[in-house]
């Protein structure tokens, strides 16, 4: 087998349902598998796969083991030569394995390919293509300098080596996975990214941004802006230091400023980027009545975006479009537009999407 897709889950029930109906389109023509391990949901999304996606391996887990360890569930049971790690809250392209792998097979001594990753407003998230975060970057980081924590000099559609790439999309072959020991299970959430990532490059392996593909990554479903993310997400990177770099009680204290800093940063700042919406458009081939009469107002209906306009919630219908069109019109927005997005994934009876990447999406069904 060539491919094995997995992905974890944890009470994102409507996002993963979007999420595997891309990575199945994705997968067509592709010796290829899906696993989901779920970490003891408490919604119905092991009910769902079971009911929708009948091909998908299920690993249904009595315990949230958290990313690190779940992952690494899933990586055992691979039968692929490749794996990709995707997060639950992404929406892939029909191309985007084909593409990859394409391009993976041509480089030599590859560690881990990443992509362009874009939220659901079109906007480049910077942390797809990312530098080691040495005590020193991470100390310029809590005080807002991040020209030596993102990697700003390879553009967004380039490609090239990076040190560091973003568990929510990462391929790599499994013997490399498994070389290195995979994800380091002392981390639960957060930072078992950046050390995988670091293994594998002190393994004397390149891993590789390759920015001519694209995926939404809604991120805010999976990495909630709260203090209890602050708390983890400097603990994780404390962790990593005290792993790969000399600990020391100034950078301790250092660590610690962070965690009370972005606490306060991440919590005035926890809310959605949500403007008034003046009118819904769908963008589809007949209008859709349920979701009419759900939005109580009229929705306007066109075959596609020409102008992006202001105000505007755009409803991309997966009926008509391709899961390519929709990422192409998403990351099409241009700076400053005040349009958002949904998408009305085929034969579903709910829309979804997310205004801001810092707080979670809305899902409105009908």
């Amino acid at each position: 087998m060539k491919l094995s897709v997995i992905i974890l889950n944890y009470n994102v029930r409507y996002f993963l349902e979007l999420c595997l109906k891309s990575v199945e389109a994705a997968l067509n023509d592709l010796d290829a598998e899906i696993i989901v391990v779920d970490n003891n949901s408490s919604d119905d999304s092991c009910e769902m796969i079971k009911a929708l996606f009948p091909k998908v391996k299920l690993i249904a887990n009595t315990t949230n083991f958290g990313f690190s360890k779940g992952n690494n569930i899933g990586v055992a049971e691979a039968q692929g030569e490749y794996i990709c790690i995707l997060n639950p809250d992404t929406v892939v392209s029909e191309t985007t394995f084909k593409d990859i792998l394409k391009f993976i097979k041509s480089k030599s001594e590859i560690g881990i390919l990443g992509c362009r990753l874009i939220d659901g407003q079109g906007q480049f998230l910077p942390e797809s293509k990312r530098y080691v975060p040495t005590p020193s970057v991470a100390i310029k980081k809590i005080f807002g300098f991040t020209d030596s924590y993102y990697v700003k000099r390879l553009e967004q559609i380039a490609s090239g080596r990076v040190p560091v790439l973003v568990g929510a999309f990462m391929v790599m072959k499994k013997q490399v996975y498994n070389e290195v020991g995979g994800f380091d299970e002392d981390y639960f959430m957060y930072g078992e990214d950046v050390d995988l990532s670091y293994k594998i490059k002190s393994a004397n392996y390149h891993n590789m941004y390759y920015g001519k593909v694209t995926v939404i990554h809604y991120k805010g479903e999976s990495t909630l802006k709260d203090k209890v993310y602050a708390k983890r997400f400097y603990g994780a990177m404390q962790i990593f230091y005290n792993k790969h770099f000399k600990s020391n009680f100034f950078f301790n204290t250092f660590v610690w400023f962070g965690i009370q800093l972005a606490s306060l940063f991440k919590r005035s700042n926890n809310r959605k980027r949500r403007t008034k919406i003046i009118q819904y458009v769908l963008i589809s081939t007949k209008m859709n009545e349920a979701l009419n009469a759900s939005l109580k107002q009229d929705i306007k209906l066109q075959h596609n975006v020409e102008v992006y306009e202001d105000d505007t919630e755009y409803i991309l219908d997966h009926h008509h479009l391709s899961f390519k069109a929709i990422i192409d019109i998403i990351s099409g927005t241009p700076k400053n537009c005040t349009a958002t997005f949904k998408i009305l994934p085929k034969n579903s009876n709910f829309i979804i999407g997310s205004d801001s990447s810092k707080s979670r999406g809305e899902v409105i069904s009908f």
